[in-house]
């Protein structure tokens, strides 16, 4: 008895100590600018939950015109109602678009370009992580074809309201998840075989590196393009996690959960870095570069390289159709 007593009290001062660093290290990596957004114009994907909920509720506090673009219109309906109520901002508006099918890319990017006269945030946030072997509407395996290649598709046919904007940002929400593999060049699309995590890690990659090049191809512009890591945070993101991580055991997931999200970041909290990038006035000086607790972080050799960029920016290109 006294042995188990002796266990439980270990594991609650381990879970204190995890928790009380985690509220240390994560207030001093907050964005902390009281720049304003007003008459400014941002598309966030996938902002109804999670980390681009947390983006779009301090964008319209900044006063600016906040655009959900989210493939669960319903859920995304009730976060735009909740950002009214809590900013007073009623420049709040919800948009379809389905990362997975790039015929509503075509369609959303249509409308967008058809009803505004600039954009001057575009907050690629949307993701999915570690899901089975699925494939979206075209073939393209999910994840590289959400994260990635749905994002590339949408960046290209938004660029003409974003060349009409003053000091435009792209930012592509990427994951330090990209240090631990390469990107599998022989069978980008996961055609011959399948690891859900290697996947998502090359979907990460291939965030910094379409940034990397975009920013090359936009220089004398005045548009910035970064990409940045917002930390590790719960959100649903990681709603297959359980099944890909613990697959040998799947309760493990539910188990170790609650140990796990007392030392993560919270939604808010990962937001940070997204925001920083779209309000920090001097954020040209990164253009093209990764972030991270907003600061420039180094990124893997992969992520750093320009042939790797070039690359596949050109099979990005022939991918979606462009």
């Amino acid at each position: 008895m006294i042995i188990i007593i002796y266990s439980i009290l270990v594991v609650l001062s381990i879970l204190l100590l995890a928790y009380l660093s985690n509220r240390f290290y994560f207030s001093g990596t907050r964005c902390y600018s009281k720049n304003r957004l007003d008459d400014k114009i941002a598309i966030i994907t996938g902002a109804n939950t999670g980390i681009g909920y947390q983006t779009a509720l301090d964008f319209a506090r900044r006063g600016a015109r906040v655009i959900l673009a989210c493939r669960d219109t319903k859920k995304a309906e009730k976060a735009a109602k909740q950002i009214v109520d809590l900013t007073g901002n009623q420049n709040v508006q919800v948009e379809s678009i389905d990362l997975a099918d790039l015929d509503t890319v075509r369609s959303f990017a249509k409308k967008m370009n058809s009803e505004l006269n600039k954009l001057d945030i575009l907050v690629n946030n949307a993701g999915i992580m570690f899901c089975p072997n699925w494939r979206t509407k075209q073939g393209f395996e999910m994840q590289f074809g959400v994260n990635h290649l749905g994002h590339f598709l949408l960046t290209h046919l938004l660029l003409d309201l974003i060349k009409k904007a003053d000091n435009a940002r792209i930012i592509n929400v990427s994951s330090r998840a990209h240090y631990d593999m390469r990107i599998n060049w022989d069978d980008i699309n996961w055609e011959k075989s399948y690891n859900t995590i290697r996947a998502y890690c090359q979907s990460k990659t291939a965030n910094i590196l379409f940034a990397k090049e975009l920013a090359r191809r936009l220089e004398g512009t005045g548009i910035v393009a970064v990409s940045l890591h917002p930390g590790a945070v719960i959100t649903e993101l990681t709603r297959y996690t359980g099944q890909s991580l613990f697959f040998l055991i799947p309760y493990l997931w539910d188990l170790f959960y609650p140990i796990i999200r007392v030392i993560l970041k919270t939604a808010e909290e990962g937001a940070q870095t997204t925001i920083y990038c779209a309000v920090e006035k001097n954020i040209a000086q990164y253009n093209g570069c990764y972030l991270s607790d907003c600061r420039p972080k180094k990124p893997s050799n992969e992520a750093r390289s320009q042939e790797n960029a070039t690359k596949l920016w050109d099979i990005s290109c022939k991918m979606v159709g462009l």
